[in-house]
């Protein structure tokens, strides 16, 4: 490597290293006036805030515009897939860390919205933006190894399995409703965290399972599988939906006893998150199935148009 070359990459990292500092002290500026003047603060900004979340955000963002900035520009995913995966992380942020996760916490209709969004929209919009290979060209090089040891890639290869993963995807939205449990989780800070992250972090490998534009391999499965696992979750869901929705019992209180942000009853409000459980997750795998027929007649047109 020349002088000047190296030079160069001192100077890029040292830039960088300067920008991940200036997002720390962002953080730090957000987390203080969360903490002195929540009152005060409007509607866009943290409720109550998280460093890992606002770390989790931060980072990602970051290491995508670099990972952009590092990359020729032949390697960079089409711009509309760039918007999907930064579109997808800022719904993500905003539902967990602005005011609408308060809401959350006291009406239960928003709160199904809420993890439509984690679970469905926003991890389906970040599983869209197929930018692994941006992240992983812009992720800090001592911080590689930790993605590709053996624990990890076992995590990944369970979750991400043909057969665990619908099973997953449908079980975390049961699991977290069963109203015992949900009523735990609704007062207990720690486990609220834990079921909004799995929420988020289940949705997203589902849904870049399925959403992968690449054919198998290097994908982990072919097309058929892919549109066979979206049509096996949806019927749970739409079953569940329908309970919620239709049923005459108030199956989660917890909102009453919290209080609820608006005068409307406890179950027209169940009515409400049921109907969202139910009918836009229809609509969005049957755009995800449209998806996957598009991305199997390009790969078919590509095997036919590549040389022998």
């Amino acid at each position: 490597m020349t002088t000047a070359a190296l030079s160069g990459r001192i100077e890029n990292g040292s830039r960088e290293w300067l920008g991940f500092g200036a997002l720390l002290l962002a953080g730090a500026a957000l987390w203080f006036v969360c903490r002195n003047y929540p009152a005060e603060l409007p509607i866009f900004f943290p409720w109550e805030f998280s460093w890992p979340v606002f770390l989790a955000t931060a980072m990602s963002l970051a290491w995508f515009f670099t990972g952009l900035s590092r990359l020729p520009r032949a390697q960079h995913p089409p711009k509309w897939r760039s918007a999907c995966f930064v579109i997808g992380v800022l719904l993500l942020y905003a539902m967990v860390q602005t005011h609408i996760d308060y809401y959350a916490q006291h009406m239960f209709f928003i709160h199904r919205a809420q993890h439509f969004i984690l679970h469905h929209v926003g991890a389906f919009l970040i599983a869209l933006g197929a930018s692994g290979s941006v992240l992983w060209a812009g992720m800090p090089d001592f911080l590689k190894p930790v993605f590709t040891s053996r624990p990890v890639r076992a995590i990944i290869d369970f979750v991400m399995h043909p057969v665990v993963a619908p099973v997953l995807f449908v079980g975390m939205i049961y699991v977290w409703l069963i109203p015992a449990i949900h009523t735990r989780v609704m007062l207990d800070k720690r486990l609220y965290d834990i079921m909004n992250w799995s929420m988020a972090l289940d949705g997203i490998a589902f849904w870049w399972l399925v959403l992968d534009p690449r054919p198998k391999p290097p994908a982990r499965i072919g097309s058929g599988i892919r549109a066979l696992l979206i049509i096996a979750v949806e019927p749970p869901q739409m079953a569940l939906g329908a309970v919620l929705s239709l049923a005459g019992t108030d199956y989660y209180p917890v909102y009453q006893i919290c209080g609820r942000m608006f005068d409307i009853p406890a179950l027209s409000d169940q009515h409400y998150g049921g109907l969202i459980i139910w009918l836009p997750g229809t609509l969005l795998s049957l755009l995800a199935i449209i998806l996957v027929l598009i991305n199997m007649r390009k790969n078919e047109e590509a095997a036919l148009h590549a040389p022998a």
